[in-house]
């Protein structure tokens, strides 16, 4: 025991011993005089042109270093400099193997960091350049370093604590030669106080950082309290309040405020980590959620809820400087929210009770995000949304114009606002979805249509993009429609199938154009191909058929029995003394078959059932030229009109009135069609025929009728003389 007592002795009177050497050291050793050494060692190092204007100051207890007024130079510039240095470290806890800082204060610092033209950093000149062993030495003396360090990982967990932390005006310049890029930091300030592994502290930063390319502020100022543990894997957040006011050029010169707040947490041994109470703003969008995940993998699993609380969209655009969007209703996106809950297995982010509001219009549903393949699920359901109050105001008559579609002069397809024609479907994209959606709307108008109870399901795989279904209601009828597209080539294939059921014309065609040339029940069949990705080659490479058939309508705007009468009138060598003779022409059972040859529209097979008459007719329409081209004929089968100069003799019927529909039907459809005066000697022909036909008949008639009265004649002969022989 007593042994033991004396080595303890012994210990203790040799670190009093060295503790006395040192603080005679202190007291005795001026570092300043040492300048010219430490400089002189920094230079024979490295690169640095080291100068210590100001005192070099040390302590004992606590034990303490203070630098003044250092600068260092990297040929010839000022590489890094610091007005103060002041780092003290109790000198007990060292020896008790729990090192406590008292005192750490940084002030002043400016240092200078700068890309060349070729772009390489000055930093990396700091160092001389090594000859190829040395630098394979001094490689395989870091790693076995490295080894040594993560052997000793597993020890006991350090008991490191920090009483007052301070960083002032400090500042960073950052430039690169080869982009003209410049970044600034400065007025960084960082205080943080009772820093103790295992309990809470407080931290404050502020800083201003500026850009040149775009020119951007920002002024930002954080605090918050922070908490790590003593194996530092666990780490938290509490009482987050930071703020950033920024400004230039992405904000159009406007200054925006961005605010984060709330608390987090992360556990790194155990990969869990968690947003509580989390709030983002930027201007006049909030943001908030409640979030938990757990493994930072490929397979993290996620539970919470995310919320984006009622903004206005075109104020947002105008707090951030952007430009404002031009709406036909001014009152449009005003009202946009968003709200979810999240879930779902590990790998996979699930939306549940999904709910997008916009404006009037609400959406509920649910979605899902599949980590390992991209896959987005959406099922969403709306109630009514007028997409035409989100649209453009209609543009001036001139400017409308102006923005038809042209060929350059150098013979390149454009656009309707005159740019260069562009590719409409982004196919590297397209090949990567993998999607599944399904959308439904109660309502929906678009293009002054209104179309209820929409569904639309969607698919897309390995670049083949199928609409599976587009279905609704549609002005008393019904409509169905399938497109798929082939992205899988750079020529894009696309097959498109539709039928409409009794959708009626009249109110369909003067809501869309405003025009109330044709009433009736459409039903039409779309069966069509095409190939392409702008819009000029999809329509000249479009292949197909389109049948229709309307059921009792009638053309407005038109009366196709006055042109027929017309055409009788002649004729018959009379004139027509009805003056009302109405604007319209009902018709029963129009039907035909619409051929699609490119931009060009075939139809050899147009028939329809009129009073007293058979329209039939053939012609091209072609949809590039918004031209029409029809050659119609009024058969005429039965009684056509009351007017005695109409009237239906055995020379007109069967007869053909020819009626011509030419024109550009964009602009007055109403003046399509007229009498076909040319095509009226085919008509006469006809006619002419009939005439002789009756005329044959009538003579047949008169001969036939003449040699039945002599037959009389004789009979009665031969029975009289048979009488007289009888009563003589």
């Amino acid at each position: 025991m007593k042994a033991v007592r004396y080595v303890l002795i012994a210990i203790v009177a040799l670190i009093v011993l060295a503790v006395a050497a040192v603080a005679i050291a202190m007291a005795v050793i001026n570092p300043n005089d040492y300048k010219p050494q430490i400089e002189k060692a920094v230079e024979d190092a490295t690169n640095l042109d080291l100068v210590l204007q100001g005192d070099i100051g040390w302590s004992f207890i606590p034990l303490g270093l203070e630098l003044n007024s250092v600068e260092a130079s990297l040929e010839g510039d000022r590489f890094v400099a610091l007005e103060q240095l002041v780092a003290q470290i109790d000198f007990w806890s060292l020896i008790a193997m729990a090192p406590r800082v008292n005192t750490f204060v940084l002030d002043g610092l400016d240092a200078r960091l700068e890309v060349d033209e070729q772009g390489n950093g000055n930093w990396t000149r700091i160092m001389p350049e090594k000859a190829a062993g040395e630098a394979a030495a001094e490689t395989a003396g870091t790693q076995d370093e490295q080894a040594q360090e993560d052997q000793g990982a597993g020890g006991e967990p350090l008991n490191f604590n920090v009483e007052n932390v301070q960083i002032s005006n400090a500042q960073v310049h950052y430039t690169d030669k080869s982009t003209g890029q410049s970044v600034t930091l400065e007025n960084f300030t960082v205080n943080a106080s009772n820093i103790t592994l295992g309990s809470e502290f407080p931290l404050e930063i502020g800083f201003r950082v500026a850009t040149t390319q775009p020119t951007f502020e920002v002024d930002g100022s954080v605090s918050a309290r922070l908490a790590a543990n003593e194996a530092l894997n666990e780490f938290a957040v509490s009482g987050l309040n930071a703020v950033f006011d920024m400004t230039g050029e992405p904000f159009g010169g406007k200054e925006v405020t961005a605010e984060l707040g709330g608390s987090a947490k992360a556990n790194l041994e155990n990969e869990t980590a968690n947003l509580s109470g989390f709030t983002a703003s930027l201007a006049n969008l909030n943001l908030s959620t409640d979030l938990n995940v757990s493994g930072f993998g490929d397979k993290p699993t996620l539970s919470g809820k995310v919320s984006i609380a009622e903004f206005s969209l075109k104020d947002l655009l105008n707090n951030l400087g952007q430009p404002a969007v031009e709406t036909s209703d001014p009152d449009v996106l005003e009202a946009i929210a968003f709200s979810t809950n999240i879930g779902g297995p590990a790998g996979k982010v699930e939306l549940t009770d999904l709910t997008i509001k916009l404006d009037d219009t609400t959406f509920n549903g649910s979605g899902s995000y599949n980590l390992a393949d991209t896959g987005v699920v959406f099922r969403l359901q709306g109630d009514q949304l007028n997409a035409d109050r989100y649209l453009p105001p209609e543009a001036e008559e001139g400017a409308a114009n102006a923005d038809s579609e042209t060929t350059s002069a150098e013979g390149q397809q454009t656009a309707g606002n005159g740019a260069p024609e562009t590719d409409l479907l982004p196919l590297e994209t397209l090949r990567s979805l993998l999607l599944d959606i399904d959308l439904g709307l109660g309502q929906l108008i678009v293009s002054n249509l209104t179309i209820n109870e929409i569904k639309a399901s969607t698919t897309a795989k390995n670049g083949l993009l199928k609409v599976d279904e587009f279905s609704g209601k549609l002005y008393e009828g019904s409509f169905g429609a399938n497109v798929t597209i082939d992205a899988r080539s750079d020529n894009p294939k696309w097959t498109i199938g539709s039928d409409v059921t009794n959708v009626q014309t009249l109110p369909l065609l003067t809501d869309l154009a405003e025009v109330d040339m044709l009433a009736g029940g459409a039903n039409l069949k779309v069966n069509a191909t095409t190939t392409g990705n702008r819009i000029s080659a999809l329509r000249g490479n479009a292949d197909g058929q389109i049948s229709f058939n309307l059921a009792k309508g009638e053309f407005r705007r038109m009366n196709l029995t006055r042109m027929a009468c017309q055409g009788i009138a002649l004729v018959n060598q009379d004139e027509l003394t009805t003056t009302d003779w109405g604007t319209s022409t009902p018709f029963n059972d129009m039907r035909g078959t619409l051929d699609i040859n490119g931009n060009t529209l075939n139809n050899t097979d147009l028939v329809a059932a009129l009073a007293g008459m058979r329209l039939e007719g053939n012609g091209t329409v072609d949809m590039a030229q918004s031209q029409l081209d029809y050659e119609v004929g009024l058969r005429v089968v039965g009684e056509i009109h009351r007017d005695n100069a109409c009237r239906v003799t055995e020379y007109v019927e069967n007869a053909v009135i020819p009626v011509e529909c030419r024109g550009n039907f964009a602009e007055d459809p109403a003046g399509l069609c007229s009498f076909d005066g040319s095509r009226f000697r085919d008509t006469l022909k006809t006619i002419a025929e009939n005439a002789a036909k009756a005329k044959a008949r009538e003579e047949v008639d008169k001969a036939k009728t003449k040699a039945e009265e002599k037959v009389k004649e004789k009979v009665q002969e031969q029975i009289g003389d048979k009488l007289k022989g009888l009563f003589n």
